[in-house]
């Protein structure tokens, strides 16, 4: 019996030591994070506090405009934000396929006329704005006629016509007349495997080299069929899908000699 007490007692001194430790290093990282000047746009986490810039009052006055007319979260909406931005600097026009109400078309729409008369860029928008299409693809949850609450009147009575390109109907049909153009940013929403195929056959080969192209849900449950066209489609090309812990998948095009 000794000898168990004995293990015991140590067994309760090293738990003692460990809850020590853990307090310790608990109230270092709270003093480090009461340190910061802007803390209040981390995460009170004692173990891991991490800046969110989309917490920051720039960026909520950006979003609270949008925010009524989209389905994307802040966190996702500022990847788009920073994307965009980037892409201000690359040659090519902007696109986004898959609009939905408009609410990311408008928040892109603003990078490009911050920058604007310097920079002529055109933003280039593709939905069918009657939901989503017949899709059989497996891994894909949306059914037919989902996110229907749209209309491409609404639409272009919040963006205008002014440096944007509103086009109405199916992917790739829509791409027709449009082989010539070249893209510094692409931001592609339509959530099926068969689509995501189709932009990705459009936009990939006429994107600038450094050009930035996001996929919304890559990692969500719904859009399973949406992944694995994305990785199909660059498991032979020199590109590699960076996955964001916002769900988004990242793609920078690679210069080629």
């Amino acid at each position: 019996m000794a000898g168990r007490r004995s293990i015991l007692t140590e067994e309760s001194s090293v738990r003692h030591l460990f809850k020590r430790a853990l307090f310790r290093s608990a109230i270092r990282s709270t003093l480090h994070w009461l340190r910061l000047p802007d803390a209040r746009h981390y995460t009170l986490s004692a173990s891991r506090p991490l800046y969110r810039p989309y917490r920051a009052e720039e960026f909520k006055r950006l979003y609270a405009p949008v925010a009524p007319s989209t389905l994307v979260s802040p966190d996702r909406c500022h990847v788009l934000l920073s994307c965009a931005r980037q892409g201000l600097a690359i040659p090519g026009d902007f696109i986004e396929c898959g609009v939905y109400q408009g609410g990311t078309a408008m928040l892109i729409q603003g990078v490009l006329r911050a920058a604007q008369p310097a920079l002529r860029k055109e933003l280039l928008l593709f939905d069918t704005f009657e939901g989503m299409p017949v899709n059989g693809a497996s891994g894909d949850s949306f059914k037919s006629g989902e996110l229907d609450e749209t209309s491409y009147e609404d639409v272009l009575r919040r963006l205008g016509n002014h440096d944007t390109r509103i086009v109405k109907g199916f992917i790739p049909d829509t791409f027709r007349g449009l082989e010539e153009r070249r893209f510094s940013f692409a931001h592609v929403d339509v959530d099926i495997y068969q689509s995501i195929k189709d932009c990705c056959a459009f936009i990939y080969p006429r994107l600038s080299p450094g050009a930035l192209l996001v996929f919304d849900y890559y990692c969500f449950p719904s859009c399973a069929g949406g992944r694995r066209a994305v990785d199909e489609f660059f498991a032979d090309r020199p590109e590699v899908p960076l996955v964001l812990p916002t769900g988004q998948a990242l793609v920078t095009k690679v210069p080629t000699a």
